[in-house]
């Protein structure tokens, strides 16, 4: 299977979007398609399902789209749900829907072969359990089970209607029918959005496990490390590939930015020497012929241009705090937090220059704990306090739900009086809100645009304290990047609630975690966390593997006993004929004179033999495990 976007562009309303797009998906690649807000990462998605038309790029090839293999392509769309009555299980299963049909004919075949046990009745339940076996059917109801309860939902959700979920828990059902429906490419914008952090790990391991193709827009650097093979980037319009993770990427970028930069550097020189020489010898009648030599020599070296530096262009902000606070900046004294009822309880003092993540599940209380914290709620027991000298910068999501229909610069010195037009509008522009930026409403912002509002807001206050809910939502990864270096710097309070991971590694040096309905305190990084858990979960895992298998009870149900019954004669089959032919090849290799007496051979006998043994061991397992319960 292979899938070639060759020498295509797209524009919206006349203005191009994507210059040159060259795009090859391969046979199980996990790709990464990056870039800057608004490059084009979607529609070329969006091309790919035909979604948006495209046009000839800039090359004189061939444009198109070209397919081998005929491949099923996958993509989230939002759904109308209009099936008032079809329940959250329902629209799983249809994720399934040739397998179900597969187990259907297999109880037909099943009562047809306890009526009447022929010869054609028996080859035909062995033919469909081996075409359920071989497409997962004895693992998808676990697979989907699992999956289900990462994502968030209950067994009492899933008999639920789907139109009794939010928006965006029917965002989250369709996510989970598309990856548990495997077509040949899947594609997926953001993901990770809305996403705990037990979700993202889970979706980790089952994209790590995918045996097929799947092309990810994503600006969660940690999720595309664990994943991807192969990182295409849109910058200035064009693609490039790049093979590797995300890590790999900005590696291999920066080396051939530095290489081009020495190249042109060097050239610049050669052109500076050889045009010296032309001008002092020019003139020269001797000397005529080695300075047009010179000439031609300039002439195959060509125009010297700087290579294009990355396109990096962010806000820009270097503050530190007015005044520093004490030493214990803030002080959670047996601070019990919650609504209606509590959601846990914490015991802490978060000292002067901390920088303080909080993780967890969705709805475990996250925000919950910073609305406390700045007295945005009410405790419901103990008390959350700053420390003298506090001046506390707070930001949430209501940051960038504003709908407001004044301008940038207008809601700017609204806040800032004192300032001058100008002073006003080079604090903004530090904030990428410049030019005509300044005068857009703010109903009319991208939530970037708004969020960077927000901050610049903040930020110019100078607080010694900052509390951060969900800050990188809606940036790119450059955005991240540039506030991950901001907040590093700064040398004031940190606490953040964020889901990303690698944002919360570089920047945090304590955490809040939220996990199981408890709220626990962990001195480190979060790669220092995540190793720690590996290794919590390995051990909690195999204790309750042990318990599981004591407390595992015979299923006397006839209908089950028959099919395991059945199941067993089929393994028997199955076995008998791989031994036979394990047999038969041992008998050549011992007695057959022409080849015992010859290594070739023997070696390729040695090496079919293992074959086989290797097909009959998973087989002799689960006939010992289902015997066993005979």
């Amino acid at each position: 299977m292979q899938i070639n976007v060759s020498n295509i562009s797209v524009e919206y309303d006349g203005t191009p979007v994507i210059y040159q797009a060259d795009f090859v998906i391969h046979e199980n690649e996990k790709i990464a398609l990056i870039g800057r807000n608004g490059c084009g990462k979607t529609t070329l998605l969006k091309v790919l399902t035909g979604e948006v038309e495209y046009q000839k790029g800039e090359d004189d090839a061939p444009y198109g789209i070209f397919t081998s293999g005929n491949p099923v392509i996958g993509f989230l769309k939002q759904t109308s749900n209009d099936d008032k009555a079809k329940t959250m299980f329902d629209e799983i299963l249809d994720a399934y829907s040739s397998l179900i049909k597969i187990e259907k004919d297999m109880e037909s075949a099943l009562e047809d072969l306890q009526n009447d046990s022929c010869d054609q009745n028996v080859r035909r339940y062995s033919r469909l359990c081996e075409q359920f076996e071989r497409e997962g059917g004895y693992t998808y109801k676990k697979e989907y089970l699992t999956a289900v309860k990462k994502f968030g939902f209950s067994n009492e959700d899933m008999q639920k209607p789907l139109c009794e979920f939010s928006g965006g828990q029917r965002t989250k059902i369709s996510l989970l029918k598309l990856l548990l429906s495997k077509p040949d490419v899947l594609l997926l914008d953001e993901p990770t959005n809305h996403l705990d952090l037990e979700a993202i790990e889970w979706l980790e391991n089952y994209l790590c496990a995918y045996k097929k193709s799947c092309v990810i827009v994503s600006h969660d650097r940690m999720f595309l490390d664990k994943i991807v093979n192969v990182v295409y980037e849109i910058e200035y319009g064009e693609t490039k590939r790049y093979q590797g993770n995300y890590t790999s990427f900005t590696a291999q970028k920066q080396q051939a930015y530095d290489k081009a930069l020495k190249d042109s550097i060097m050239r610049k020189k050669e052109i500076d020497r050889l045009s010296a020489l032309v001008e002092r010898f020019r003139y020269k009648a001797k000397k005529a012929a080695m300075a047009q030599a010179k000439l031609k020599q300039i002439e195959r070296i060509g125009e010297v241009g700087t290579p294009s530096n990355f396109d990096t262009a962010t806000f820009k902000s270097n503050f530190q705090p007015e005044r520093e606070t004490v030493e214990k900046a803030v002080v959670l004294d047996k601070l019990v937090f919650g609504y209606d009822k509590p959601l846990g309880q914490i015991n802490t003092i978060i000292k002067r220059g901390d920088k303080v993540g909080i993780i967890g599940q969705n709805g475990c209380g996250k925000s919950t704990l910073v609305k406390t914290i700045v007295h945005k709620i009410k405790a419901l027991d103990g008390s959350a306090t700053f420390g003298l000298h506090a001046q506390v910068g707070y930001f949430d999501q209501t940051s960038t739900q504003s709908f407001s229909t004044l301008t940038v610069l207008e809601d700017f010195q609204n806040e800032f009086p004192m300032l001058s037009n100008t002073e006003a509008r080079s604090a903004l522009g530090a904030f990428m809100l410049s030019g005509d930026d300044v005068f857009k409403r703010i109903c009319d912002l991208s939530g970037g645009e708004k969020v960077r509002l927000a901050l610049c807001k903040i930020l110019r206050k100078k607080p010694n304290i900052l509390i951060l809910d969900e800050p990188t939502n809606h940036m790119d990864i450059i955005g991240k990047e540039t506030l991950e270096r901001l907040l590093s710097n700064y040398t004031g309070t940190v606490i953040t609630v964020s889901h990303d991971r690698y944002f919360v590694n570089r920047v945090c040096n304590r955490l809040i975690v939220f996990d199981g309905g408890k709220v626990e305190l962990f001195d480190g990084k979060y790669s220092d966390y995540e190793s720690r858990k590996q290794v919590s979960d390995f051990t909690n895992d195999f204790v309750k593997t042990v318990d599981e298998k004591k407390k595992e009870k015979p299923v006397s149900q006839s209908k089950e006993a028959a099919r395991r019954a059945h199941r067993i004669s089929f393994l028997e089959e199955k076995m008998n004929a791989l031994n036979e032919q394990i047999s038969s090849l041992q008998n050549t290799m011992h007695n057959d004179q022409s080849v015992y007496s010859d290594y070739t051979k023997i070696a390729e006998i040695e090496e079919q033999i293992s074959s086989l043994q290797a097909k009959l061991a998973p087989l002799e397992e689960e006939w010992l495990e289902l015997s066993e319960k005979q």
